[in-house]
């Protein structure tokens, strides 16, 4: 039928049909980490504008260069030396996204807080990146928190648990005007409902409110995927994620899968987390948690594993309502945060053991290739590759960033029980740089 696509069960196999990818497997020595307080903190997402990375998050301190720096869950540092920038908006609740101007000079905050620096704002703001100042005339208030931005084509897409955003009407997800704040009437795709069920063993879905968590941005610019808490989109059925049209307007794409209406684990009723793009826009990869199907094949931890449940999967980006993955790799019931591809692999982050696990589930199966907390995938069949780097699972990697200026991967982690070895072998709480 068209559209579908065969599956391929993983084996206990190491790729070998294609490269590594670009990324090195030595972590640079340089760059800035978490400060250990005695508490657990978290570096949701980095982003790159020009010689500069921004990191956001939940931390309060920074290290680097034998230095504490405070810093209030935004901060900046070089990308080439790690120097920790004066850039310092305080913000006094955590930090989920950011997005960046085209010319360095506004970052976009958005998250759940009430203050940056002494002035009121309510989960979303816009501040200079010279001064960390307040943006005024960038509208600052939504009235539930902000879980994901992104710029693109002159709109600044707000997605999270919000029903407006700076006095707008639109629910969960959002078209500002990047200079005023105001809805800018580029997006109007009405989202709603929750996941709601019980599984076959009668434990009830905890599902959660209606939300919108995170958003990936096409190659070319054309498309977005949309992830988050729903039942439908513009009138039509999307669970998990769907797929947007940024053309005059913002539209609902035909892509979309039946897998993603069969439900996980009661306690990860949400499961799509992440999903990146291949360099050439063909091919979409999901990331997973739900540790395991709510019912049917693969809901009892002796099963094969079965369904989305924490597993890196591919799939066809072509405008299809009719797709069926190409490939699946299963961590065994641990959880993937983030993802993110070049030409010669798919790299997953999260809270994962292992990969190549379709017989396990909280233990390797048989054929199961240890890779904790970092991971590659090759793209043409799915196996995990010899990349190894390995990295304190901590919390989970909660964001990948690839990087052209030094090449090479950054991730965004935690520093949960002050983990001496985070990443390759070194100390990097939070934030670690595995160079190209």
């Amino acid at each position: 039928m068209l559209g579908l696509v065969v599956m391929i069960a993983l084996t206990s196999l190491v790729s070998a049909s294609s490269a590594d990818g670009s990324v090195g497997q030595v972590a640079a020595p340089y760059t800035p980490s978490l400060h250990w307080t005695g508490t657990t903190q978290q570096v949701r997402q980095l982003v790159q504008c020009g010689a500069t990375i921004y990191a956001v998050g939940s931390f309060t301190a920074i290290d680097h260069g034998g230095t504490t720096y405070t810093r209030h869950r935004a901060f900046s540092f070089s990308a080439t030396t790690g120097a920790v920038g004066a850039w310092d908006p305080n913000v006094n609740g955590t930090v989920n996204s950011i997005a960046v101007s085209a010319d360095c000079s506004i970052a976009y905050l958005g998250g759940s807080f009430s203050a940056v620096g002494s002035s009121v704002a309510h989960d979303i703001v816009a501040v200079h990146t010279a001064t960390g100042a307040i943006l005024s005339t960038f509208g600052h208030t939504a009235n539930g928190k902000v879980e994901t931005l992104l710029l693109t084509g002159g709109h600044l897409l707000v997605g999270g648990y919000f029903t407006s955003v700076n006095g707008g009407t639109q629910k969960y997800l959002a078209s500002l005007d990047p200079t005023t704040g105001a809805d800018d009437g580029y997006l109007r795709v009405p989202i709603s409902g929750t996941y709601v069920y019980t599984d076959q063993g009668g434990l009830a879905s905890q599902g959660g409110a209606t939300e919108v968590y995170n958003l990936a941005l096409s190659p070319d610019g054309s498309r977005v995927l949309v992830m988050g808490t729903f039942t439908s989109v513009a009138g039509v059925r999307r669970q998990q994620i769907f797929m947007l049209d940024l053309g005059a307007t913002a539209t609902l794409d035909a892509w979309y899968s039946d897998e993603f209406n069969a439900y996980c684990s009661t306690s990860q009723a949400f499961y799509v987390r992440a999903a990146a793009w291949s360099p050439d826009g063909g091919t979409v990869y999901v990331a997973t948690t739900g540790e395991k199907p709510a019912s049917g094949p693969g809901y009892l931890t002796t099963d094969p594993r079965a369904g989305l449940c924490a597993a890196v999967a591919a799939f066809s980006s072509l405008s299809l309502s009719l797709l069926a993955h190409a490939w699946i790799n299963y961590a065994g019931c641990d959880s993937y945060y983030s993802v993110i591809a070049d030409s010669g692999a798919v790299y997953v982050g999260g809270h994962e053991r292992w990969a190549n696990n379709p017989n396990g589930c909280n233990v390797a199966g048989p054929g199961a290739v240890s890779r904790p907390g970092i991971g590659a995938i090759s793209p043409v069949n799915g196996l995990v590759t010899s990349w190894n780097p390995t990295r304190a699972r901590g919390l989970g990697a909660d964001d990948l960033l690839m990087s052209t200026s030094p090449a090479g991967l950054w991730i965004a982690s935690d520093n949960r029980n002050n983990t001496a070895n985070a990443c390759a072998g070194a100390r990097h709480p939070g934030i670690c740089l595995l160079p190209g």
